[in-house]
């Protein structure tokens, strides 16, 4: 069934879209690249200069990527990330295409937790991410919904293009659907999901498929290695499940409650509910976001990042859960108002106190008093939602409870958002960036750049060894000079720059001039102690450990030589 659009629904989806737009392009390129993100940059790099790199799983990045720095006669760390900010902006309007499956405010809300989703935005910031996997997936979805075969099947094939983040979406997906089947409810829900609608498929949707495949996949075939990176995306993930990461289970789950407490809750109330009534659509997004949490807990290589396809769940149950409490009968309103108010009022306080804990240590009076006075509030609350329930009626508890949740952990997520799109800077860590943030790649690629000018009149013509350090991103920082990666150095030659790791070279020290700077940076969130944990909660702070390198210039690049 199609539901009926309700006025300026297109002006409040060009509003979601132009806030995930200015979220996603703000500040875009500040951020250095990570290891893990400069490796596919050079590789697109490369491809503009003529050579054929071996290409890592990312080939619709990869190749996409290169025609932008094709076009700009270079790279930038901008245009290394624009694509993926486009695809995750366009990514709002995808709730649109679902008109006959989803009611508009309950399709609207959902654009707008796109946009400011903390998880959605840092992924779209983020150089080859699995942000492609899942706009394509979803697209894909959409344009079957559609009974558009062949549009169908050219999102199938960016997709199967989009690196090795698509096997996670699509076993979750099937595991979600196989144990789906096991429940027989009764269906007391008007929109029942019959998803054997979503397989009207022609023999020219195939051809569609396989003409963008290889069109794509091989940029008209200029980079044929392409197709062969989109079948290394299987081992990828597999390795995945044999190479053990740092990333313990638990702070999955913390990043959840920190970064989506807002759509948490309401997802939880929502399968609460649909469990109660025995409402199909709302059973299956919660074994979906089951399913999918679970094969990120267990994962042996499991990263923040890989929680991506989790929130796709999560954001629809939270969306339906919102858009049943918009209808507010004009004789309830001053009551819900004041419910409104208290609740909101009380997670303020809850929060404050929360945050007040960071000044004190733990095991003094003052925490104490501080920990319980949360637990108290908390308690006062649901007290509070009780009596309104009991002194008027279930429904403006409801209703101002939730509005009250919605203002209070709202502000708290938009600030989530802000935090992961890097706009506080590098200070202030955050669980869904890249690890490893190059800190001062500017001033390194500026000092090369000086001394090159000073030295030989040109300011990129000096060409770079690197000795000792393996990492993508100085290859980056350094790509407009001749850059050479090597294990140990000739004693033989003497380059103009060489780059080492901080132990000093008895041999540079004699023909050489040094300068060290810090490299890559990692929150220390192993070794962290609940107090730390806190305070980064509050304030973002949390202790750092970094990686020093020097920059060894000749000594007849100085003018005083």
């Amino acid at each position: 069934m199609t539901y009926r659009h309700f006025k300026y629904e297109g002006w409040l989806y060009a509003l979601a879209f132009l806030l995930a737009l200015g979220l996603r392009l703000i500040q875009l390129g500040a951020m250095p690249l990570t290891d893990a993100e400069a490796a596919p940059a050079l590789q697109a790099l490369h491809i503009t200069q003529g050579l054929k790199p071996a290409l890592a799983p990312h080939p619709f990045y990869i190749l996409s990527t290169s025609i932008l720095f094709f076009l700009y006669g270079g790279g930038t760390n901008f245009l290394a990330r624009l694509i993926p900010a486009l695809i995750g902006s366009l990514f709002v309007f995808a709730p649109l295409l679902f008109a006959n499956r989803l009611k508009p405010r309950s399709s609207l809300i959902l654009a707008f937790f796109i946009a400011l989703d903390p998880g959605l935005t840092a992924l779209s910031r983020q150089a080859a991410s699995s942000i492609f996997a899942i706009v394509f997936f979803v697209f894909t979805l959409a344009s079957l919904n559609k009974n558009k075969s062949n549009l169908a099947g050219f999102f199938a094939a960016l997709f199967l293009l989009s690196g090795s983040s698509i096997w996670p979406g699509l076993l979750g997906l099937g595991i979600s659907w196989a144990i789906f089947q096991a429940f027989k409810r009764p269906q007391h829900s008007t929109s029942e999901l019959q998803p054997s609608s979503f397989f009207n498929l022609y023999p020219s949707t195939f051809a569609t498929f396989l003409i963008t495949f290889l069109a794509a996949g091989t940029l008209l075939f200029i980079a044929p290695k392409g197709l062969s990176s989109a079948l290394t995306s299987i081992s990828a993930y597999f390795n995945s499940w044999v190479t053990p990461s740092n990333v313990p289970a638990l702070r999955v789950f913390l990043s959840l409650l920190v970064y989506q407490p807002l759509a948490f809750l309401l997802a939880l109330i929502a399968i609460v509910r649909g469990w109660a009534n025995g409402i199909r659509r709302i059973i299956f997004l919660s074994i979906w976001f089951l399913v999918s949490l679970l094969l990120v807990v267990f994962l042996p290589g499991r990263q923040i990042s890989d929680l991506a396809w989790t929130l796709l769940p999560l954001l629809l149950l939270a969306s339906i859960e919102l858009a049943r409490n918009f209808n507010i009968f004009p004789e309830e309103r001053s009551e819900v108002a004041g419910v409104v108010f208290l609740t909101a009022f009380i997670w303020v306080f809850a929060w404050l106190d929360f945050s007040s804990m960071v000044w004190f240590p733990s095991n003094t009076s003052d925490y104490l008093l501080r920990f319980w006075l949360l637990i108290g509030s908390l308690f006062l609350m649901g007290l509070s939602l009780v009596l309104v329930a009991a002194g008027w009626s279930i429904r403006i508890a409801r209703l101002g409870g939730v509005w009250g949740l919605v203002i209070a952990l709202g502000v708290l997520s938009l600030g989530g958002t802000l935090g992961s799109a890097g706009l506080r800077g590098h200070a202030f860590p955050e669980l869904w960036w890249s690890p490893a943030i190059p800190l001062q790649a500017d001033l390194l690629k500026n000092t090369v750049r000086d001394i090159s000018e000073m030295g030989m009149g040109n300011d990129t013509s000096a060409p770079v060894v690197i000795v000792g350090v393996d990492s993508a991103a100085l290859e980056w920082t350094l790509r407009e000079h001749d850059v050479q990666v090597v294990d140990a150095l000739d004693a033989g030659t003497s380059p103009y720059f060489v780059v080492t790791p901080f132990e000093m070279d008895p041999v540079l020290v004699a023909a050489y001039r040094g300068q060290d700077f810090s490299w890559r940076q990692s929150p220390m969130w192993d070794a962290a102690f609940p107090t730390d944990w806190i305070r980064w909660i509050t304030l973002r702070e949390m202790p750092q450990a970094g990686e020093t390198i020097i920059l060894w210039a000749r000594d007849d690049l100085f003018l005083d030589k």
